[in-house]
């Protein structure tokens, strides 16, 4: 069966429908700018394991990874799992399992990372982890902000938190062995919109 992904003009167009405030919007960009530096980092290493991931799947899964999170600020919704739904409704289903694991990958596995096998969602999980608000940066300030934005205090949520990034360490340490750069000279492209 054929994936159906949309352009990276329907996602924007997608991101304006779902009134996207800027900012996340612009986080938005920079993790498809990240993730697709990525993929295109593990094609050209020619090291990795194929199935390699699909660079269109990998950047509309990132441009969508927050399509939920403006109408989730304003509630107590979960944004992975409603972004999910959008992404079901709009007909992208693939795309909406990225976006369901955005902030915890469900399908964390050792074994295939340290044989190069990556997919578009630990890809879109580590750029995220990797953009704070529209810069990139190392793990460690990206947690920073998140034990202080989301840990609200509570010793449990912070444990799994830090549990989460310990995770993306680890996805780091085995990605980057088939990459010929290092995670602190990650470059993100510059994409352009495909026309309509």
């Amino acid at each position: 069966m054929h994936k159906q992904i949309p352009s990276i003009s329907q996602c924007l167009e997608y991101i304006d429908r779902y009134e996207m405030l800027d900012n996340i919007r612009d986080h938005s960009i920079m993790v498809a700018r990240v993730a697709g530096t990525l993929a295109d980092g593990l094609r050209q290493s020619g090291r990795a394991t194929a199935p390699l991931p699909n660079r269109a799947e990998v950047t509309a899964g990132a441009l969508l990874h927050d399509i939920a999170k403006t109408m989730c600020l304003q509630t107590t919704c979960n944004h992975a799992e409603v972004g999910q739904r959008i992404c079901v409704e709009l007909g992208y289903p693939e795309i909406g399992e990225i976006v369901a694991e955005h902030v915890i990958l469900k399908t964390f596995t050792v074994d295939r990372y340290a044989q190069g096998l990556f997919s578009a969602k630990e890809l879109v999980f580590y750029a995220d982890k990797r953009v704070l608000h529209d810069r990139v940066v190392p793990l460690a300030s990206r947690l920073d902000y998140i034990l202080e934005r989301y840990g609200e205090g509570n010793p449990l949520r912070e444990k799994y938190i830090r549990l989460n990034f310990q995770r993306t360490l680890d996805l780091e340490k085995f990605l980057f062995r088939f990459l010929d750069f290092t995670p602190a000279t990650v470059m993100p492209q510059v994409f352009v919109v495909d026309p309509i």
